[in-house]
């Protein structure tokens, strides 16, 4: 048959299932808790060249449907039926992002060559390193983070690699568990390759690679044509982490985006520079890095949810990453918080996007889904690590409805943990888990609601992880008038005392201890006076949000229940009532950008663009420390004065 039109599209359903099954089969048969019930994986099959065409449709994590797998395929010589290869080493080929993320892919043969390649992710709840779970903030460099693995074959010619598979499981926490996900794994790649043979018993050799291309070829076209169809223009947005580490400076990602016709450009320049922490990002560089473009695959869903999403969607679209940045970082710079740093070019992405579209696209997600570890112990003295699940906010208010409460927004397909089984899995104890009231940012359409998680340790020496703290300093912004979401917040309560950890990862505990965490909620769209009066009576009766901020924020005033309409009317005329600007960031930011202006952030980066790798994140703690000692101090003599302090700084090369 001929592969183009209808039969395209049923090759690609048929693609998509197969991936589907890839993705089941992972799910149905892992250990771990952050696979089977977070489902933080990713399956793909990828042409002989690494371009993914085939994704699942609605498990695990999306982040990856654009990957080229090319870059680590290259590193094995040759490949034999039978084979399976593996790696999670970030700096080659850049595919594997952080050390828990375990990459495998197998060669598909037919006829004895090979047609394709069934691939797949899982995070691994912990693999060795500093800490449990493996990352934190404050790890300085990629040897702290855990393991590594090369690109090598783990299964050669059906036959498993022993040396290797001792290695890796002597060098975590948990062996069984990191072992029972890896079998998942292989039966997922297995699956795959099966699911493949049956699709080219169908249509036929030639019509499976011609229509490899084929299904590339028409998601490029569609995006394409979704992005003729946005104005033409340059457009600018930045974002901030609360830290660029522990107890750091906050941390920059600056999107200059150019739409000409039907393609794109998002230029990272004026991003921070490479930490001394592990918020980087292991881009290598590479213009259509999946992370670096996750955003533009969001939006152009938003804009069209018939896309398909594979490696042709990005390929109208081109990313600029500075070397030594944030965004693309050398080795052997730690990334293992690169998921926070990701999520901050997420935000970028779509705050850009939202000046050019302005109808059409949501207000912020919150961007600080804390990933909730724990490491303890039961009362056999085994020793448990366990994920307990996400704890985020919702999505940012839409033009045309409220977000989503408590996930949605970067969530991507990653779904919470029923306390059942935490409970089952892990010896503690929750005291709360839900929504949080007050959280979500006002507007005609609010933010969607934060969540929040509080439970009791009952063992002495127990380890717990909140990756991706943040939005404890910078709120989630509201657009067109919408306010800021609430902060989010970390604490531990003890003996009647609550200990506040602000964006601190990994804190210590003993018996008794009850841990308390929220998210951050997102940001409102559009005037919160002219949300509907019955919609705000809604929530107020719901519980999600209190009488006070239903008076303080949308102008509604309810009495023993009910709304006083002629008090409320009055109220609402003293309100704004119209947008002064596109973006509310909240007083915490904006107070913070009247000191760090662009044009004094762009006098920073330039200046650390010119000094080497390893000095760029200790000179900006020291123009950061200067400009706090004295905001009027003028830029260059503060560079001055730090050339003439370092002068080994002048005589390094980059």
């Amino acid at each position: 048959m001929a592969i183009d039109g209808r039969n395209l599209q049923i090759l690609a359903n048929y693609c998509a299932a197969a991936a589907d099954a890839m993705a089941f089969t992972l799910m149905r048969t892992a250990h771990s808790t952050f696979v089977k019930e977070t489902e933080d994986f990713s399956c793909q099959i990828v042409s002989r060249d690494g371009m993914a065409f085939a994704s699942p449709r609605s498990f695990g994590a999306p982040w990856y449907s654009g990957i080229d797998y090319g870059p680590v395929l290259a590193f094995i010589d040759s490949y034999e039926e039978g084979d399976i290869c593996i790696t999670n080493d970030s700096y080659a080929g850049n595919v594997a992002t952080h050390s828990p993320d375990i990459h495998i892919w197998k060669p598909v043969f037919h006829a004895g060559e090979i047609v394709c390649f069934v691939v797949g992710h899982i995070h691994n709840t912990d693999v060795g390193g500093a800490v449990p779970a493996s990352l934190s903030r404050s790890l300085t460099d990629i040897v702290q983070e855990g393991i590594r693995i090369p690109p090598l074959k783990i299964v050669r010619n059906g036959e498993l690699n022993e040396e290797v598979a001792s290695i890796m499981r002597l060098n975590v926490r948990v062996p069984d568990q990191n072992w029972g996900d890896f079998k998942a794994q292989i039966a997922s790649v297995n699956v795959g390759e099966r699911k493949i043979h049956d699709i080219i018993a169908r249509f036929g050799i030639d019509d499976f690679l011609q229509g490899i291309e084929g299904i590339l070829d028409y998601a490029e076209a569609q995006a394409r044509s979704i992005i003729a169809t946005i104005p033409d223009g340059e457009y600018f947005y930045a974002d901030f982490a609360d830290e660029d580490g522990e107890g750091g400076f906050p941390c920059r990602v600056a999107i200059t985006l150019r739409i000409t016709g039907d393609t794109l450009e998002l230029d990272y320049t004026g991003s921070d520079p490479q930490l001394a922490s592990s918020l980087n990002m292991p881009t290598g560089g590479r213009e259509r890095h999946p992370l670096a473009l996750v955003g533009v695959t969001y939006v152009l869903s938003t804009l069209d949810r018939n896309l398909l999403l594979n490696a042709g969607t990005l390929r109208p679209t081109r990313a600029i990453l500075p070397p030594g940045t944030v965004m693309n970082c050398e080795s052997p710079a730690a990334v293992g918080m690169r998921s926070l740093t990701c999520a901050l070019s997420q935000i970028a992405t779509i705050g850009v996007f939202s000046q050019a579209l302005p109808d059409r696209l949501p207000a912020n997600s919150p961007g600080g889904n804390s990933i909730m570890n724990i490491r303890t112990s039961d009362s056999q003295n085994r020793s448990v690590v366990a994920s307990l699940g996400p704890v985020g906010g919702g999505a940012g208010g839409t033009p045309r409805h409220d977000g989503p409460d408590g996930s949605g927004g970067l969530s991507a397909f990653l779904k919470n943990t029923p306390i059942e089984i935490n409970e089952a899995e892990v010896p503690i104890h929750f005291h709360r888990y839900g929504l949080a009231a007050d959280s979500a940012g006002a507007g005609r359409f609010r933010g969607g609601l934060a969540t929040e998680m509080a439970f009791e340790i009952f063992a002495p020496n127990t380890t717990v992880t909140a990756r991706n703290r943040n939005r404890s300093v910078f709120a989630s912004a509201g657009v067109l008038g919408g306010e800021s979401g609430a902060l989010s917040h970390f604490r531990t309560l003890r003996d009647g005392k609550a200990i506040e950890h602000g964006n601190t990862d990994v804190i210590r505990c003993q018996p008794g201890d009850v841990v308390e965490v929220r998210g951050p909620g997102a940001g409102g769209y559009g005037l919160p006076v002219e949300r509907d009066i019955a919609a705000v009576l809604q929530d107020v009766r719901c519980g999600f949000v209190s009488p006070q901020v239903a008076r303080d924020s949308y102008g509604v005033v309810i009495v023993d229940g009910e709304v006083d309409l002629a008090a409320s009317a009055r109220l609402r005329t003293e309100m704004h009532t119209r947008a002064t600007q596109h973006f509310d960031h909240g007083p915490a930011r904006s107070a913070f950008e009247l000191v760090w202006t662009p044009a004094r952030y762009h006098l920073l980066t330039t200046f650390l663009a010119d000094a080497p790798i390893s000095w760029r994140h200790f000179l900006k703690q020291q123009v950061f420390s200067a400009v706090e000692a004295d905001g009027e101090r003028p830029m260059v003599e503060i560079f001055q004065t730090l050339q003439q302090r370092y002068p080994a700084m002048m005589n390094q090369s980059h």
